[in-house]
């Protein structure tokens, strides 16, 4: 799904603010949330800075944008490198960079690099947060143009005049645009697979032409779903995975949804005819309703991820396979952890550049019984 715009929270201030200053720094390796590290050398140890608009092995002047004496990092932008990546391109855009638009983390790398540093952080939350090695490749998807023109559903900031703006990284303040070269030129369509959905005009859908094919296709390929089984879709929407899943169960199978949202619940009905959905937080209908097992289940959970109450019922229900979409490599890894404690684990992980430009990755990952072998692929 794609984020909310990041407000930064109100920061208390710890000792003297080094905010403006500039240092030469190694920038070293990608990090989740669309920058890289840096150490700068203060006193008797490192001080790690967060540095957006740098590549990993490059020589820069770091300005620092957020930062103190007492905090235990800074944040800081590259605004003149020295030594470029050999990944490094110009950007497309001309209000990408330090101090402009803060939509796009990435526009300064080509984007087999891009996709190679979402790669990597992938790859380092599931090490860090879940204890695993995992291969992960980040696959391209049709639907945009050189990682651009892909953005379906666009808000600009409204100024004086008629003008229109975005929002600079991490701040209230507007840098006046044209057009984002992220907007596609035509609106979302909501046709997948020769069926259309109803979805309400402020309502979710993704946001990349080429997303809802791509994450059915991948939902579909994990579970492998048969006729007469049963299959629970949680934070549902309006019926995407669940439409397909009712085809592939067939009349003598069951799928049953499960969303916050009541205007998409009654679309979902909608949209899935033989669908039971029903609205309401994800985790308290878990626990008083659905409780007999299910084959199959999907988790389609917002950026922070299904949490320990969610995947504990999930597991409680014993399907043979369990299909994550997430936004949030963190928020899976996390969630990867609690299944593994129930006796889950991860057998398959397949992840999507959904957000080119952006440090955002859309990753599905397939969750079998510890006690069943991986199916070849």
């Amino acid at each position: 799904m794609s984020p909310p715009p990041r407000r930064p929270r109100a920061r208390q201030q710890r000792g003297q603010s080094h905010v403006g200053e500039r240092f030469e720094a190694e920038i070293g390796p990608v990090a989740h949330g669309g920058h890289c590290v840096a150490r700068l050398p203060q006193g008797d140890g490192d001080r790690v800075v967060f540095v957006r608009h740098a590549l990993p092995g490059e020589r820069v002047v770091v300005e620092i944008t957020e930062g103190t004496e007492g905090d235990r990092f800074w944040r800081g932008d590259a605004v003149e490198v020295l030594a470029p990546s050999p990944d490094r391109v110009v950007a497309p855009c001309p209000y990408a960079g330090p101090g402009q638009c803060g939509g796009c983390d990435f526009q300064h790398a080509s984007l087999p690099a891009q996709r190679a540093l979402k790669a990597q952080v992938v790859r380092e939350q599931l090490r860090r947060l879940a204890g695993l090695e995992v291969e992960v490749v980040v696959e391209a998807v049709p639907g945009d143009t050189a990682g651009l023109g892909w953005r379906t559903r666009q808000r600009y900031v409204p100024l004086p005049g008629g003008r229109r703006g975005m929002r600079k990284h991490r701040s209230h303040d507007v840098v006046p645009v044209e057009r984002c070269l992220l907007e596609a030129p035509d609106g979302p369509s909501f046709e997948v697979r020769g069926t259309w959905f109803d979805v309400a005009a402020s309502g979710f859908w993704q946001v990349h032409p080429g997303a809802p094919e791509a994450l059915v296709g991948a939902v579909l390929d994990a579970l492998d779903p048969q006729p007469g089984e049963s299959a629970l879709d949680l934070y549902a929407g309006v019926g995407l995975f669940s439409r397909f899943l009712l085809d592939a169960v067939g009349p003598g199978g069951r799928v049953c949804a499960v969303e916050g949202d009541g205007s998409a619940v009654r679309l979902a009905r909608r949209n899935c005819r033989g669908l039971d959905a029903t609205a309401g937080d994800v985790g308290a209908v878990l626990a008083t309703t659905y409780d007999a097992p299910f084959d199959l289940v999907v988790l389609d959970p917002p950026r922070v991820g299904a949490k320990r109450k969610v995947v504990e019922q999930v597991v409680d229900r014993r399907p043979r396979a369990v299909a994550y979409v997430a936004c949030d490599p963190a928020a899976l890894a996390r969630d990867v952890a609690i299944f593994a404690e129930h006796g889950y684990r991860l057998t398959d992980l397949r992840a999507f550049d959904l957000f080119p430009m952006t440090s955002h990755t859309e990753c599905v990952a397939l969750l079998e019984p510890a006690d069943v072998c991986a199916r070849p692929r």
